[in-house]
């Protein structure tokens, strides 16, 4: 009958849009962590970048050597 057909549309329907939610949240949930990854790969490269400089000052190196061997700038490496 009619109200059969219809309620069983509808379930179809949310059973659809609760799928679409949960791969929603699923790609949104991947995205994040691809992002977190990234930035937490980045800090780390600008940690050991501060960590080589302070070494390189420690051995007398100016600033403008521990610039270019590190990649940081000269007013980064002047502020440590």
């Amino acid at each position: 009958d009619y109200m059969t057909l219809a309620y069983n549309m509808y379930r179809a329907a949310e059973a659809a849009a609760a799928k679409a939610a949960a791969e929603a949240r699923e790609e949104g949930r991947n995205e994040g962590i691809a992002i977190g990854e990234k930035r937490g790969i980045s800090l780390g490269a600008y940690r050991k970048a501060v960590e080589t400089a302070k070494k390189f000052l420690s051995m007398g190196l100016s600033v403008e050597q521990v610039a270019n061997g590190t990649g940081l700038s000269v007013e980064e490496i002047e502020k440590l």
